[in-house]
């Protein structure tokens, strides 16, 4: 089929070309690529095209997250190019995603999400309970940190960078004696065969939005809006809009070591269950709460302000004065 004929099978009214930004890991080309699937499919005849972004992330591998701004270290370079129209879609792993961005960028698709769990990738003592007192663990996530600390305070925790294959041979090469990555990487890259143990709810909740994508786009571009609109979970967004609104309200600019997890219940009900740690993971307060599906913003509202109730602010401020 060539381009024009493609263009004219489209839907009237809507753009025949559609330019999807991503980072160019391999994790986020293959999530770009299975969107870029996903909507060829949906409509025959568009042409999709993905343009590569170097985030500011993707530059410094070295740095501790927190140390280079945390917050929008792998999105603000897309988002500017959405917003310059250099690109129409954006393809992030929500939980890179900060909450409050740009007023005129939105969520136009969040698609079902993958397994939200995070995985443990130890060769020689396969569990987090087999690891021997100062065994090496790497992560360069804070919630993944005070997690393992608040479970196992004598594990050694050392600060990792890098893509997925990156991290994952620091465990398989012996360099650490155990890495911590999120499952829905690992599954989506066909690397989980090296997961050791599966660490998930209730017990070891993940981070806000892991496991799932937001596909973002321009709030006034109703054409995108409309092709991305079949890609919506609605069970799906409505779990990371409560899980995304908790943190919005807990973490005043930066980077805190916080775990969500919402999900709905038999009942037709959307619970969420939040942590929020210090950063050692010493001390640790739980919120968990129900509330209606429609309105998934107020129950994380509600949440963020019980996890306030119970001191997570002391908690937080104990890290932001390190």
């Amino acid at each position: 089929m060539t381009t024009n004929e493609a263009k004219e099978s489209v839907p009237q009214g809507m753009p025949g070309t559609l330019r999807i930004g991503t980072r160019g890991s391999q994790l986020a080309r293959w999530q770009a690529e299975w969107v870029a699937d996903s909507l060829r499919a949906l409509h025959p005849g568009l042409v999709v095209e993905l343009i590569e972004i170097k985030t500011q992330g993707d530059r410094d591998r070295n740095s501790p997250l927190a140390a280079i701004g945390g917050l929008g270290l792998f999105t603000k370079e897309i988002q500017r190019a959405l917003l310059d129209c250099t690109v129409d879609v954006a393809v992030h792993s929500l939980k890179d995603l900060p909450t409050r961005g740009p007023s005129e960028l939105t969520l136009g698709a969040v698609p079902s999400r993958e397994d939200v769990a995070d995985a443990l990738i130890a060769p020689n003592y396969k569990t987090l309970a087999e690891l021997p007192a100062n065994a090496t663990v790497g992560t360069g996530s804070l919630r993944r940190r005070a997690q393992l600390l608040h479970i196992r305070p004598n594990l050694q925790i050392v600060q990792i960078r890098g893509n997925v294959e990156t991290r994952l041979r620091q465990a398989t090469e012996g360099k650490v004696d155990a890495v911590l990555l999120a499952e829905a990487g690992l599954r989506r890259l066909g690397l989980d065969s090296h997961v050791t143990e599966r660490l998930g709810p209730p017990s070891f909740l993940p981070a806000v939005g892991q496991g799932a994508l937001g596909i973002e786009c321009r709030i006034d571009d109703e054409a995108t809006l409309a092709l991305l609109a079949p890609l919506d979970d609605a069970a799906t967004h409505r779990a990371v809009v409560a899980e995304r609104e908790a943190l919005a309200e807990l973490e005043g600019g930066c980077m805190i070591p916080m775990a969500a997890w919402a999900h709905d219940t038999a009942e037709g009900l959307l619970s969420l269950e939040a942590m929020v740690y210090d950063p050692d993971g010493r001390e640790r307060v739980v919120a968990s709460l129900v509330g209606p599906r429609v309105d998934p913003g107020e129950l994380g509202r509600r949440v963020a302000e019980e996890l306030r109730s119970q001191g997570a602010e002391r908690l937080l401020r104990s890290q932001r004065s390190e």
